[in-house]
């Protein structure tokens, strides 16, 4: 029991949008988004995670039609979404400076 835990923690926390907006480089979530095709041209520092997961839940269909499966399902962005938002509020007094200095992650064209 304890291993299936941990393996789905360590899957969720892979494709989580509180890693990628907080833990990497802003270029990598500006790229991810840009490739779904968001509608998003910003996420604000602060909840950066469950924003994100919202720009990606939110980009249109892929081209061939199929919809996604796993972690980018509406079920595993609805999972990771709630995951995000427990980790964006224990990282929110860093979020909040990090918001002051950089401003918001912007979406490249």
């Amino acid at each position: 029991m304890k291993t299936c835990f941990l393996l789905l923690a360590v899957l969720m926390l892979s494709g989580c949008g509180t890693i990628d907006t907080v833990f990497r480089e802003d270029a990598v979530a500006s790229q991810k988004l840009k490739e779904r095709k968001s509608y998003c041209g910003g996420v604000p520092r602060i909840y950066s995670g469950v924003t994100y997961d919202f720009c990606s839940m939110h980009a249109p269909v892929p081209e061939n039609g199929r919809t996604p499966t796993g972690p980018a399902s509406t079920q595993g962005m609805l999972l990771d979404m709630a995951v995000s938002g427990v980790l964006d509020t224990l990282l929110l007094p860093y979020t909040i400076y990090q918001q002051q200095t950089d401003g918001s992650l912007i979406i490249a064209e």
